[in-house]
């Protein structure tokens, strides 16, 4: 199993973003992830909040190893070829380490504040041109010269140079709509990201491994990753505790309608154990809020050892 730590960009500072990144990297976790948005979505909207971008790339400067990605990128921000050009970018800094996450955009209040246009008539617009972008993402992330005249895009002779460090710079599409995302996830993803409850996300996965039916894909070559809450701490009541405080510091009451896993090492990892065994999800994304819980990120060797990874901590140092 692997761990990331998507670290909140609201209501934090670059300084203290940069030494969270640090500490999951030093505490053997994956990758490490942000949001892509341009105002707060918990809480009150004026609450600063860093770009994704250019923060992960900062992030991929100062670090080794973690893997770095956006949970997810809102393809309405940008054009198919400034994302994987900014993608590729990000791989160059890093030495390889860089996944394009992207999905169909969610947030209407930051499109009309900073007078983005690509809102659409509907949700389903949205995702016919999500599908539309992540094809030609792929394209030229892959070393194409993309000449299209589609739907919504437009490329004449498009190039993306220098080319990705990786061979082939994943894609993750986050979202799980049954018709249109999770058909884009089946067609052209590398990585699919969802949350929710054992029993949703199993009812998600079928729907994916139908559509990858549909379209002769081996639903095997995605990695599926599913995000939580987490809040590791040996009495439960200091879990709750700290849950508390971190919603407290953002203005909110609840980090969204999932599961919160909160307790003893044994307790995340048993919460876990059934979405790797049963279902077959590969990564855990854990959320985690600003202040970004410390302790959280430095106990993360001790539920790979719950999970049986021995092997996981003696890599990792």
């Amino acid at each position: 199993m692997k761990f990331g730590a998507q670290l909140w960009s609201q209501q934090t500072t670059w300084p203290e973003f940069r030494d969270s990144a640090l500490a999951a990297e030093a505490a053997g976790w994956d990758s490490v992830w942000t949001w892509d948005h341009l105002m707060a979505i918990f809480g009150p909207w004026q609450q600063p909040i860093l770009e994704g971008w250019t923060t992960l790339t900062a992030v991929g400067a100062v670090t080794n190893r973690i893997r770095l990605g956006l949970m997810v990128g809102a393809n309405t921000f940008r054009n198919p070829g400034l994302t994987a050009k900014l993608a590729t970018t990000l791989d160059n800094v890093s030495g390889g380490r860089a996944v394009l996450g992207i999905g169909g955009a969610w947030f209407e209040r930051e499109h009309e504040a900073f007078g983005i246009p690509e809102w659409g008539s509907g949700f389903g617009e949205r995702l016919d041109r999500l599908d539309e972008s992540v094809m030609l993402m792929r394209r030229l992330l892959d070393g194409e010269r993309v000449t299209h005249d589609g739907r919504f895009y437009t490329f004449k002779d498009a190039l993306c140079e220098p080319r990705p460090i990786q061979p082939h710079l994943p894609i993750l599409v986050g979202g799980s709509g049954p018709r249109k995302t999770l058909r884009t996830v089946a067609l052209r993803a590398d990585a699919w990201n969802t949350a929710g409850s054992l029993e949703e996300v199993r009812g998600k996965l079928d729907t994916l491994r139908g559509h990858c039916e549909d379209v002769g894909r081996d639903l095997a070559e995605i990695e599926l990753t599913v995000s939580f809450p987490i809040i590791i701490r040996d009495d439960p009541r200091d879990a709750e505790a700290a849950l508390a405080a971190t919603l407290a510091h953002n203005g909110i009451d609840t980090m969204g309608d999932l599961p919160a896993l909160l307790g003893t090492p044994a307790t995340i990892a048993e919460a876990i154990r059934p979405y790797r065994e049963e279902l077959g999800f590969e990564t855990v994304i854990v959320r985690l809020a600003a202040p970004h819980d410390r302790e959280t990120i430095d106990r993360l060797g001790e539920v790979r050892a719950e999970l049986g990874e021995l092997d996981a901590l003696v890599a990792h140092g």
